[in-house]
Order: C-alpha cells, then structure tokens, then sequence
C-alpha cells in the first residue's frame, strides 16, 4: 500500500504558475519614424510685403495668393507639436503594452506546458501504483527472481525496480523526473516501482504541440541555466529567474524569455519559453505604422481645411485691396460690394463709408494745409533767425497758440522756467506735447483751448517736431562755443578762454583795488614720462592734475591749460601769501595722486605765484610768474617760488 496520501503528495505535487489572463496575440516594433515638417516650396516662401500703387498690396510675385499658404503652414505647423506627442505617446505604450502581452501569452503557455507535464507525470506514477499492487511482481521480488522481473518490465520502459540486496531491474534514463511507490506485502516491504518521466526532446516537442504555443515561440528544458532539450533546435545559456520576464541573448538572437519553476523531483530542471525579440519588434513596428499614417491623415487634413478658409479670405481681400487702390488714387466712386453679414461685410461697409467720408473732407483738408503751410513759414523762419532758447521758446508758444487757434499756450521748459502767450490759464481742452529730441528733454508744450481738431492737433506737432529741432539746434551752437573755450583733454579752460579772463580780472583789481595773483604750473618730467609709458599715460597726468586743481582751487578761481603740460591759475581776491599756500596745497595733492595706467608711478609739479600790482600790466605779471616758475625748476623743482619785486 502506499506510504499515505501526504508523500504521495509530496512526490507527486507540481506547482502551477499564479493564474492571469490569457492574452490575445498582438506585434511589436523595430523601428520608429520621425515627424518632420514638410519644408515650404521655395515659391511659396514670403520675401516681404509691400505698397504697390497707393494700397496694392503685393506678396513676392503675386498678390495676396500666398496668404492661404502662409495660413495652411501655420495651422500645419500649430498642429505638428500635439501631433508629434501624440505620436510619440501612442508609440511608447503600444511598445510597452506589445511586450506585456508576449509575457501574458507566455505565461499562459507555460502554464499549459506544466499541466500537460503535470498529467504525464500523474500518468507514469498511476503505472507504477498499478505494477507495485500485481501479485506477479510481488513474487518476483521475493524471490529475488531478477529474470522474472525483466521479463514483467519488458512491455513498461518508463518504469524502473528497485529490489533487496541491490536487486534492479528496467532502465533508468539519466535525466527524468523520479516518482517512487513502495512495494508492500502486509506489514513487509519488498522494493519499490519508480515512474519516469524522460526529459528529453520528445517530452519538450510533445508539450509544445499540446500547449499550442504561437510559431515562433520556442520552448525550452533547462538544466540550471543550459538548454538540454528545446523546440525548435536551440542550444545557449539562458540566465532567467523562476516567474520573471528577461531579454536574452541565446546563439548571435536576442529572445525574450520566460522560465518556470522547477520541476518536481528534478530540482535542476525548468521548463522556459523563447520569444525572438525580431518578431516582437516587428509587430511593434507595424504599430507605429498604422499610429503614423493615422496621425499624417489629420495633418493632411488639417491643412485641406486651412486651404479652403484661407482661399475663401483671399478672395475677400483681393476684393478690398481693388478698391483701396482705386480710392487712393483718386476713384472715390469706387465701393466694394457686400455680401454676407460677417466681418468681411463689416469691413466693406466701413471701406465705403471711409470713401464717402473722404469726398466731405477733401476740400476742408485741402483749405487747413493751406493755413498749416503759412503758419509752419512764418515759424520756421523766425526760428532760424535766433539762437537764444528763451527767445525761441516765445516764438514757439505765440505761433502755436495761432496756428490751433487756441486761447493760450505754455512751456515749461526742462529748467522749470516758463513761457506764457495767450490766456494759458482758461478753461477748456488741453493739449500736452513734450518737447523731446535726440534723448533731450526741452520741455513740455501745453495748449488750452475750446477744442482741437485732429488738424490741429496736427500742426502742433509739427510745430512742436520743427520748435525741437531749433532748440536742439541752438544747444548745439552753445556746445560749439563752449568747446571752443575749453580744453577737451582736461577740461579746463583754454588758453583763449584765460586770456580774456586774466583780461577781465586785472582790469577789475585795477579798479576795485582788490588783490589778485596768478600762479605759472609746469608738470616735471612730462616728456620723460611721455617717453617711457606712452602718450596716453601722459594724457592720464594731464587729467589726473585737472582733477587736483578743480578739488582744490574755490569756485570764484579760473584754472586753465595754458599749453602742453602748463597751467595758469587766477586767483580773484587772494594776495601773494594765499597764493603760495593755496599752490602748496595743489603740490601736494598732485604729489600723493597715482596715474591710472601707470601704477607707482608719482608726478611733481613746480609753481610760480606773483601778485598783481597798481599799475602793472597783464605782461608783466606772467613775466613775473614765469621767472618765479623758472627759480622753482632750478632750485629741484617739485617746489613753489615767488616773483620777486625787481620783477614789476
């Protein structure tokens, strides 16, 4: 009798795959296209628009045509982004969702192949059950009869008999699964029966046609990780754990295989199925196919409908730029016709009553350009004949006010001054206009009025435009003339500029009787360091002892370059005394200044301080400070020296 129902179990129990659903068969793919925008005709490319007899319009070669190209290439181009993800999204999920299905599908199948091992496996154990309950079997192993045992076993090669003492009969095969049942007589045991279950080739082709696998599906026996039997013919590696999915790489193929759990009382032993990644990845393909042609089909679309409309606008347009044309050359008689109650029939309607408008209006705008033309003369030449801005800004209020026929005008020029003609403080509508030019404020110009007209607000700003440019012109002029009194390395004024005002203050402390001095400056070295460093380290020196003077000297003080690296001081008010100290002060800061450009580098300077005296001359005090300055150069420099008496 059998040992009991719990070994019988244990021998004979094989564990099936956790239940799913079976999958229906479906592709994958191996290649992918990529959405690219169709590049526009040469021809159908815009080269820009312009005017072409008044409102023509013209596109490249023909007029207007292009535009529902234009349209058709934006709703293309619009659509081609959600397209595009579109694409790419349907073609990442049907590449995933392809291969869970070749997993379903395998799983299902192998769920099949171990069942139909399952059933040969309850098959060959229900043999042996039979064969170790025949008496003729019993008797044999009692006896030891191992001629007898052969003689039962001829017709029974899938089973195998283990006796006492060593005795064996049958062949064993050297790998298949093993199921055992005791051989029992009463209380005694005699041997056993062992049922196998070849694993061989033939077992693997048989499952396979059972479990009705898909064509290409290759079913495979291993033993630990090689393939010892399969289905079609394959012989590799396959390295896959027990219930997972993997890509592998099996003699110069790629697969994606599946493999089971170990077979019952064969614990090296698995069966696994093999799906050739080249059919997945064609079924892919042949997905995103389909995916692609659909998606080209809306685009196609899409831009079929965006033809039509943009047709059905241009012919529109077409329509009013005809008409547009000949009322800007002089058809005011010409309409457009109307049809439909769209915006096109909008725009129509409008473009008529702009002509009918144009015909009232031409003879009060030809009379207001005429009074435009007389006033805008008369202000142009009044603001050429001046280049005095407060005088300007009076021509520009008065005329202003004429030519809107308002009640008065203001300016309020940039410095806060103000310009009133008129009554600029009556009530009534204001017109404001700034005053602005080449980044430069001037002011603002502001009208009061009943009310403006929209030629009249016209011909303020060209008043306005006309007041800028002479105001800018006269800034100008005043730049020309300042420049031509200062010198543009330092700064400081020029040498013209120090005569007149040496002129203008010795003859004041001649008057006034007030003290006044002058100082001589020569910078030492200059050329020497114009040599070693260069001109524009000398430059740096020059502009280095500017920037001393103006920090030092007072605001009543003139400082000026007398020429090349010489400067003239006038000091209003200060005696000899307050001369030397205030050039002390000057040395100094010179001394302790650094010359950009040239680090380390310190520059000294020598000063001749003289006093004006009653009844001297202009000559005699620069030859006074020239001889002071003359001592200070022999004496070492870098020093200050006073004139001496004999020199007046």
């Amino acid at each position: 009798m059998p040992r009991g129902a719990g070994v019988d179990a244990r021998r004979r129990g094989i564990s099936a795959p956790p239940t799913t659903a079976i999958a229906s068969r479906s592709a994958a793919v191996t290649r992918s296209f990529r959405l690219m925008p169709f590049p526009p005709p040469a021809d159908n490319i815009p080269k820009g628009l312009s005017a072409e007899g008044g409102f023509g319009l013209t596109l490249g070669r023909s007029q207007l045509s292009s535009f529902k190209l234009k349209l058709v290439a934006y709703f293309v181009l619009l659509s081609l982004i959600p397209l595009a993800a579109t694409y790419w999204g349907f073609s990442t999920v049907a590449g995933a969702g392809e291969s869970r299905q070749v997993t379903l599908r395998q799983e299902a199948g192998l769920r099949a192949a171990l069942t139909l091992y399952q059933q040969r496996a309850d098959r060959a154990q229900a043999e042996a059950e039979r064969l170790a309950r025949s008496r003729p079997l019993q008797s044999a192993l009692e006896r030891q009869d191992h001629r007898a045992l052969r003689r039962i076993l001829a017709h029974e090669p899938s089973l195998y008999v283990v006796g006492a003492g060593g005795l064996r009969a049958g062949a064993l095969p050297r790998l298949a699964a093993r199921l055992p049942v005791d051989v029992v007589v009463g209380a005694r045991r005699l041997g056993e029966v062992v049922a196998t279950v070849p694993l061989d080739v033939g077992l693997v082709e048989r499952l396979r046609r059972g479990a009705a696998f898909d064509t290409g599906d290759v079913l495979v026996l291993l033993e630990g990780t090689r393939i010892v039997a399969s289905a079609p013919s394959l012989h590799g590696q396959v390295a896959v754990a027990a219930g997972r999915s993997a890509t592998v790489q099996v003699a110069d193929s790629r697969y994606q295989a599946l493999a089971g759990p170990v077979l019952p009382e064969v614990p090296a032993a698995r069966l696994a199925v093999l799906t050739p990644k080249a059919l997945i990845d064609a079924a892919d393909a042949r997905t995103r196919d389909r995916i692609l042609l659909g998606l080209l089909a809306c685009l196609a679309l899409v831009g079929g409908v965006a033809y039509l409309q943009g047709r059905s606008i241009v012919r529109n347009l077409r329509r009013f730029a005809t008409a547009a044309r000949e009322i800007a050359h002089g058809s005011l008689a010409e309409r457009v016709p109307i049809r439909g109650h769209d915006e096109f029939a909008a725009l129509g309607a409008a473009l008529n009553d702009m002509a009918t408008q144009l015909e009232a209006r031409l003879a009060e705008l030809e009379a207001e350009r005429a009074r435009g033309r007389q006033a805008l003369a008369r202000f142009g030449e009044a603001l050429a004949a001046t280049h005095d801005a407060e005088q300007l800004l009076r021509i520009v209020a008065a005329e202003a006010a004429e030519a809107t026929s308002a009640r008065g005008c203001r300016i309020v020029s940039a410095d806060g001054s103000v310009v009133v003609s008129g009554d600029a403080n009556a009530q009534g509508e204001r017109l404001s206009l700034p005053l602005n030019a080449a980044g430069e404020h001037f002011g603002t110009l502001e009208l009061v009025g009943d009310s403006f007209t929209e030629e009249q607000r016209l011909n303020a700003a060209l008043l306005a435009a006309q007041a800028v440019v002479a105001l800018e012109n006269a800034r100008l002029h005043g730049m020309v003339e300042r420049q031509a009194l200062v010198d543009g390395l330092t700064g400081l004024a020029n040498r013209r500029a120090c005569s007149d005002a040496l002129q203008g203050e010795t003859a004041r402390a001649e008057r006034l009787g007030t003290p006044f001095s002058v100082v001589l400056v020569d910078l030492d070295g200059f050329k020497d360091v114009n040599d070693a460093h260069g001109h524009a380290v000398g430059d740096g020196m020059l502009r280095a002892f500017a920037d001393v003077l103006r920090e030092t000297l007072r605001e009543s003080d003139v400082a000026g370059r007398w020429g090349g690296e010489e400067f003239l001081l006038l000091l209003p008010g200060a005696d000899e005394e307050g001369a030397a100290q205030l050039a002390e002060r000057v040395r100094v800061g010179l001394a302790e200044r650094s010359i950009p450009g040239a680090p380390g580098l310190r520059v000294t300077a020598s000063f001749g301080v003289a006093e004006f005296g009653s009844g001297s001359s202009v000559e005699q005090l620069l030859t006074a400070a020239d001889g002071a300055l003359y001592r200070a150069k022999r004496a070492g420099k870098n020093r200050v020296e006073r004139a001496v008496p004999a020199a007046f």
